[in-house]
């Protein structure tokens, strides 16, 4: 028998039938969470030698040190990351983006490994597999996923593996391990970044037009509002009559709708409200739009109901909606084949667009759009940055003595 000194756990030595062996003790909290509640005893025997067994305990010095659990099983990283999504408190549309990275991207490949045997070679190899081939939507199953998506898988993981730190069931966190897992980089995501797809003032007017004249669409407002307001669908599917000031031609944006459960409302993406001044002919539709919902119904009408709200005075679902704008865009193009398809979030685009082509301050474009800094504006819309420059310096010599 081989003792140690107190704290500092034991080895012991014991007969067997096929001879000497050895085993380890140590105490170890019973919930490290709850030191309170004390110790207990925990250990391992069949070691051959003792200094098999001095290794293992050793072994388990450091984890009772770095406060990892003992006696449990570690989970597999696909069980793991299930409990970690439930316990988030975060926006309902964060999540359903984490758990489709979750469900998409990391369980299929990695879920079956346990927490403490997954390696960063392993997670390197996984996003080098997501880089050939990684998408999973129907149209490009089989394709590289884009330098932006595999970030968000690696952001992800990252959370993952940090909250299993935190519950004791790790103490590194591999995917940090950047040397090795190697993730997309700023410059690389940068790099693939989709081109912004935008409509000229002449094919927004005759869209427009179109929409309303030929296609006499009950939508034609909703698409008008976005258009020249540049708002989010879900900020717009969210306004109430009360935040339409006809008056001072002023729509005050203090909600959006909830896209998980669009039977709610929830605060704007970046948490406040902002105030977008309307020209005079989007006022103009408002208010025609407001007298064919009352002429449906007076409750319609009134300052609480929806502006874009369905015939029933509910809110309308935003994936319905963009659906419908692509209908849209598919009928307007066989009537004008010069009008190219943008998507809805284009159209939000296009006024952003079109706003710094005519020389606005970005600053005036940040605070319509609802950006939470100027950075992310010009970040954005870099594209059109060269009209910019143009304007700029024509204005500079417009101005200035020449010799």
């Amino acid at each position: 028998m081989s003792g140690r000194r107190r704290g500092k756990g034991s080895i012991t030595s014991y007969k067997t039938k096929g001879g000497t062996r050895w085993r380890w003790q140590i105490r170890v909290p019973i919930d490290p969470d709850q030191p309170e509640l004390g110790t207990k005893p925990h250990g391992q025997g069949g070691y051959l030698t003792s200094g098999d067994a001095d290794d293992a305990l050793q072994e388990a010095l450091r984890k009772r040190r770095e406060q990892l659990r003992f006696g449990s099983t570690v989970p597999t990283l696909g069980a793991y990351a299930e409990e970690w999504l439930k316990g988030l408190k975060i926006a309902d549309s964060t999540r359903k983006g984490y758990a489709k990275n979750v469900r998409n991207h990391i369980t299929p490949y990695l879920g079956d490994i346990r927490l403490d045997k997954l390696t960063a070679t392993r997670i390197a190899r996984h996003y080098r597999e997501l880089e050939d081939h990684g998408r999973k939507d129907t149209y490009g199953m089989g394709k590289p996923l884009s330098p932006n998506t595999v970030s968000k898988v690696h952001v992800n993981l990252c959370s993952i593996l940090d909250a299993a730190i935190e519950d004791g069931h790790v103490n590194v966190n591999q995917a940090k391990k950047k040397l090795t897992t190697k993730p997309p980089t700023s410059s690389e995501i940068r790099e693939h970044k989709p081109e912004i797809v935008t409509w000229s003032r002449e094919q927004l007017d005759t869209f427009l037009a179109w929409d309303r004249d030929v296609l006499k669409d009950e939508l034609y407002a909703l698409w008008q509002v976005i258009a020249w307001t540049g708002m989010r669908r879900s900020e717009a599917l969210a306004l109430r009559w009360s935040d339409v000031n006809a008056a001072n031609r002023q729509i005050q944006i203090r909600r959006a709708t909830n896209t998980v459960d669009w039977s709610k409302t929830k605060k704007t993406k970046t948490r406040k409200a902002r105030a977008v001044d309307i020209d005079e002919m989007t006022a103009k539709v408002l208010a025609a739009h407001k007298k064919v919902r009352a002429e449906i119904s007076f409750e319609l009408a009134k300052a609480d109901a929806f502006v874009f709200g369905d015939d029933s005075g509910l809110q309308r679902s935003p994936d319905a909606m963009t659906s419908r704008w692509d209908r849209r865009l598919k009928w307007v193009g066989e009537a004008h084949p010069e009008i190219h398809r943008v998507t809805l979030k284009g159209l939000r685009h296009t006024h952003a667009t079109l706003l710094l082509e005519a020389g606005e301050h970005p600053k005036v474009v940040q605070e319509r759009l609802g950006h939470s800094t100027i950075t992310i504006t010009m970040d954005i819309y870099s594209h059109v940055t060269p009209t910019m420059q143009r304007s700029a310096i024509d204005r500079l010599a417009g101005g200035s003595p020449r010799a």
